[in-house]
């Protein structure tokens, strides 16, 4: 059994893609939120941050470049060190019609590779997820395939961003495996394990085990609960020699039967499940040097 880590960072995804307004009147929206839900969530204990973002005026996801902009630079304006992950997942999603399934019906999201990943090669952010999973998702299904994610990572590592290897079930661990064996990907990776999503991995001890020992001995990885979950996975994670994560991407209550009131409550929850466990929290500042982020971006 690995020991757990020393130091172990909290990551916050402070609002993700699919949770919505009607799950929770507590889920950060417009960019001035979403860059205060990050500054809050900083104070609490995160060293990263996860963002997406949202059309301000439904709450739907959004993919636009602006927005991402105006989230970056307040928080940078406020907080020099907290490490940005910005998402990279939209635009990988088919919904086939019901009568000619090649053919994408409404919702349809997928796009060319590089575009996107244009928002990282303007911005220039710490990190960036990747997914790796093509999978059913709901009556949909989310293609990332070895080719796309091949000229995704392309994109990436030309703006000298390190990628954060979303993996969503073990085949996903294999391709990971290929793409640092031909040089697609360069080690020591970053990654995290999503769980309990609906034909992905689910939630366990031994999942988070099994999952862990398929990684290269170097990896750092972070074992995310989905739901119910959420807080269970912090344990979890933590247990199994892996970092955490929470936030109102992931779920919306802090105990059952009551919503979170910010990503900030969330993730001092975690942030009390890893102390009382014997761990200490990583500050951004820490959490660079576990992660490898070149020495220009700690001094920012």
């Amino acid at each position: 059994m690995q020991a757990p880590r020393q130091k172990v960072f909290i990551t916050c995804a402070v609002t993700g893609n699919l949770t919505t307004p009607e799950q929770t009147p507590h889920l950060p929206i417009t960019p001035a939120e979403i860059a205060e839900a990050c500054l809050g969530a900083a104070e609490a204990g995160a060293a990263i941050v996860h963002i997406h973002v949202r059309e301000p005026s439904t709450g739907k996801p959004s993919m636009e470049l602006e927005y991402y902009r105006d989230v970056v630079d307040r928080i940078r304006a406020k907080n020099a060190q907290l490490i940005l992950n910005i998402t990279t997942g939209p635009g990988g999603r088919f919904v086939p019609s019901t009568d000619q399934p090649r053919v994408a019906a409404a919702g349809t999201t997928l796009i060319a590779p590089e575009k996107r990943v244009e928002h990282i090669a303007a911005l220039r952010p710490d990190i960036c997820t990747l997914d790796l999973n093509t999978m059913n998702s709901g009556r949909e299904v989310v293609i990332n395939t070895p080719g796309n994610v091949r000229r995704m990572a392309k994109v990436i590592r030309e703006a000298g961003v390190k990628p954060e290897i979303e993996l969503f079930d073990s085949g996903d661990i294999a391709l990971m495996n290929d793409l640092l064996k031909d040089n697609t990907l360069d080690g020591p990776v970053l990654c995290s394990f999503v769980m309990g999503v609906r034909y992905g991995f689910q939630p366990s001890p031994e999942t988070v085990i099994y999952a862990r020992n398929m990684l290269p001995p170097d990896a750092q990885f972070t074992a995310i609960g989905i739901g119910k979950t959420s807080f269970h996975n912090v344990a979890q994670s933590y247990l199994c020699g892996g970092h955490v994560r929470v936030g109102l991407e992931d779920a919306v209550y802090l105990s059952r039967g009551q919503l979170a009131p910010s990503n900030a409550a969330m993730v001092e929850k975690a942030r009390r499940i890893v102390e009382e466990l014997g761990g200490a929290i990583a500050s951004p500042r820490e959490g660079r040097e576990i992660i490898g982020l070149p020495t220009r971006l700690a001094a920012s």
